[in-house]
């Protein structure tokens, strides 16, 4: 019979005993009860201790001090590094009257695909309409005085060939007609000047492409300083990221058709369904950041993309020399990560490790702190400290243990052992069942000592 079921049936006996003199007691002295009430309390507490051990086992003990070690070696994977980006049209245009004009017409709609050349609004028009009237009326004027300085300079030149006038008559006709025609061209250039300006009473659209928000209503004031709307021509985009200078500068070095394409996260989580290609770079850092700015263009042929919205490039990249270990095998203090290398004296060293921030979730790649051949212990780290001598086994070996030893374990051990996590509260609560249970059995002794006394 195990230990605790000797302890437990002891444990029993004590507390028959314990109750049936409570009971006698209380009859008689009602001190001697107290003590006797603390001894149950001490009973209950040392039952529960006892009941507690019942469950019986607990993780994995070799006693041997041996811990799985694994040696370093490389691999091939694949790997993606991610940028924060905006995206906007292949044209993004703003639209601003170049005259200042109440807004008469709106001729478009928020989201609307326009052709260039399409009228989007209209300012009201009144006054440079009468100024084209008064610039053709001037133009007429000119044009009949240019004819009358025509006629008379024909007829000069005759007259002069007939000998009637002389070569300052002539001339002086000549002089009245060249002025004329000047005048008529000063009135034909004040006639395109009123016209263009009335032209600017109509805001067309310089680009094919989507209207934006409309800010401003019908009778609004607007001037050049105000953007009525956006269009944009969305037939592809180009997506804004910026890199840091020492990327950039590898990305100098092996250009752009190097870079593979590249692929758009959505907002919402989403991968874009086509894949775009880096194009540009910029050729200044930002001083505030230390950044350099690319563009990469995407097809919209769906017109799924908006300008203006934003997500997030993703550029695949494989590394064929990769040291990849498993995220168990690490541990983190203070945002930095630390793995425990083995020595030739079998002597664990705690060294610090840097790794690659994108991780599968499962594993890390090791950029810093290990090289290849290196030996690292992949289990059990909680147990180990700096310098401490352990015995090394291959991970196959340490599995092998945990297998064997499970199945030499009892049912209980077993149950044990997957709730050793669980081991504070379940103590707790077999301490407050023993409790409540022998104090109800002291309940139960006083009163049966108190019906006894009673019938004496």
């Amino acid at each position: 019979m195990p230990i605790c079921a000797y302890a437990k049936e002891f444990l029993y006996l004590c507390k028959l005993k314990a109750v049936l003199n409570g009971g006698k007691d209380y009859s008689n002295n009602k001190k001697n009860s107290r003590k006797k009430m603390k001894k149950m309390m001490m009973l209950a507490a040392i039952a529960a201790t006892l009941v507690s051990c019942g469950g019986g086992g607990g993780r994995p003990q070799f006693g041997d001090n041996e811990y799985p070690v694994v040696t370093v070696g490389t691999s091939s994977t694949d790997m993606q590094t991610t940028y924060p980006a905006t995206i906007k049209g292949v044209q993004d245009v703003e639209i601003r009257p170049k005259i200042q004009g109440f807004l008469v017409e709106i001729n478009v709609k928020e989201g609307q695909t326009v052709s260039a050349g399409q009228t989007l609004f209209v300012l009201d028009n009144a006054t440079y309409q009468a100024s084209v009237r008064q610039a053709q009326a001037a133009v007429n004027a000119a044009q009949q005085q240019m004819n009358t300085a025509q006629l008379t300079y024909d007829n000069s030149k005759q007259l002069h060939a007939n000998r009637v006038i002389g070569d300052y008559e002539l001339q002086t006709s000549q002089n009245s007609l060249e002025s004329a025609k000047a005048q008529l061209s000063q009135a034909q250039a004040s006639l395109a000047n009123a016209k263009e300006q009335l032209s600017f009473c109509y805001v067309k659209s310089p680009a094919s492409g989507v209207v934006g928000t409309l800010p401003y209503k019908r009778g609004s004031l607007v001037s050049g300083s105000n953007v009525l709307t956006d269009v944009a021509n969305i037939s592809s985009m180009e997506v804004y990221f910026s890199v840091t200078e020492k990327e950039a500068m590898v990305i100098s070095q092996t250009g752009l058709d190097h870079i593979p394409a590249v692929k758009l996260q959505l907002a919402d989580g989403s991968i874009y369904a086509h894949e775009g290609k880096v194009t540009k770079m910029s050729g200044v850092v930002d001083p505030e950041t230390g950044s350099v700015q690319l563009i990469a263009a995407f097809q919209n042929p769906e017109r799924q993309l908006k300008s203006g919205a934003t997500g997030t490039i993703i550029i695949p990249r494989q590394n064929n020399n990769a040291i990849i270990i498993p995220m168990s095998c690490v541990s983190e203090v203070q945002n930095k990560k630390f793995v425990y290398l083995l020595g030739n004296d079998n002597k664990v060293k705690y060294t610090e490790i840097k790794v690659d921030p994108q991780t599968d979730g499962n594993n890390y790649v090791v950029t810093d702190g290990l090289k290849t051949g290196d030996k690292f212990v992949s289990n059990g780290i909680t147990k180990l400290s700096d310098g401490m001598e352990i015995v090394p086994i291959t991970s196959e070996k340490y599995q092998q243990k945990i297998d064997d030893q499970a199945k030499a374990m009892s049912a209980g051990d077993v149950l044990g052992a997957m709730n050793a996590a669980d081991g504070v509260k379940t103590l707790v609560i077999a301490i407050l069942v023993g409790i409540v249970v022998i104090v109800v059995i002291f309940l139960i002794g006083m009163w049966f000592g108190s019906w006894r006394a009673k019938r004496k």
